[in-house]
């Protein structure tokens, strides 16, 4: 079995890969594409170098593009390893997939990996919207005959529909649901525990069981901070962790939670990075700093994701510095077999 993994990354990704040990992933029947993926991560923390994976969230829903990716190689001459977008659509208080999915197809066509997030509606409200709402019943999401489980079946429909468009042309999807559910300033987040992993449980069973979503790697991301293991899902529900950051200092001082979440045994990245802070980012973040703070404090990271805007990659000083940086991978390092072409 380790045999065929081994030969299932190499030949995937077309890069040299020290392999430990094969990950199983969280859902048995996931395809080969994200198993290489999966392991891939898995070994990055043994290589001495190429081992932290750049990566650049463009927009939310029908404003995803590839603007600010552009703007990156423009001032760098590197693409980010990884692309992030998410399906809301804050202009209708729904989602959109449809502008977000060609984003997500042009770039892993060009070698790039993808992840995807979404800030979902609230299913309690009738008229959508609702992201910030207070005292949401997550139990309510479950029970067959309340408007709530109807609504919200109706939104994992959505999705679904959004990920299966995704599966069909190839594309391998680091699926990054209930981001920073530990905090209380998202409708699902700072709830029991125990209703949220009922929550996830649920979908991950619809997504993978129900709509054979084969094509998902699931990421589980708190932010940084306190309580940041507990609301993992289990190991049969997750495939890879990490922190969502903002702040300037990375360190373990300034970024809380690291040790926790790497102890669940899982890759680890920085599922979001921010500058400076979660509002008003200046843009004049030295981002040597990022990647030296890896290095000392934070060595099991695999992968990062930037945020748009004043917190971008495009935006800050110093990037191209810390994009060559030995440790750093980016989409001319991955390799680019798992684009097209292996569909």
């Amino acid at each position: 079995m380790k045999n065929s993994i081994v030969v299932a990354i190499t030949s995937v990704l077309l890069i040299p890969v020290v392999v430990g040990h094969a990950l199983e992933p969280a859902n048995p029947n996931t395809n080969a594409k994200a198993r290489a993926i999966l392991n891939y991560l898995e070994n990055l923390p043994g290589r001495s170098e190429k081992r932290v994976i750049s990566g650049q969230f463009t927009n939310y829903g029908q404003g995803a593009n590839l603007g600010q990716l552009n703007e990156v190689f423009d001032k760098t001459g590197h693409w980010p390893g990884m692309v992030g977008a998410d399906y809301a659509d804050f202009r209708t208080g729904g989602l959109h997939c449809k502008t977000v999915n060609q984003v997500a197809i042009e770039y892993w066509s060009k070698g790039g990996l993808v992840t995807l997030s979404t800030h979902m509606y609230n299913p309690a409200r009738p008229g959508g919207g609702g992201l910030r709402d207070k005292g949401v019943d997550l139990n309510l999401l479950l029970t067959p005959g309340d408007d709530a489980h109807t609504r919200w079946m109706e939104e994992l429909d959505t999705l679904a529909a959004g990920l299966k468009e995704l599966k069909d042309a190839g594309v391998v999807v680091m699926w990054r649901p209930f981001h920073e559910m530990n905090g209380g300033w998202f409708w699902w987040g700072g709830k029991d525990p125990a209703a949220f992993v009922k929550v996830w449980r649920h979908m991950f069973d619809y997504f993978t069981k129900t709509k054979g979503l084969d094509n998902l790697l699931w990421v589980y991301g708190p932010n940084h901070g306190a309580n940041a293991a507990a609301y993992y899902p289990g190991d049969s529900y997750a495939d890879v962790v990490g922190l969502d950051a903002y702040t300037d200092y990375i360190d373990k001082e300034h970024i809380k939670g690291y040790d926790d979440v790497v102890k669940l045994g899982k890759p680890f990245g920085f599922t979001e990075f921010g500058p400076h802070g979660s509002s008003n980012p200046p843009g004049d973040y030295d981002y040597r700093r990022f990647i030296e703070g890896i290095v000392k404090e934070f060595p099991r990271t695999t992968f990062f994701l930037s945020w748009q805007g004043g917190w971008s990659l495009a935006r800050n000083r110093n990037v191209k510095e810390m994009l060559e940086h030995p440790w750093m991978a980016n989409r001319e390092d991955i390799g680019g077999a798992f684009g097209s072409g292996n569909k």
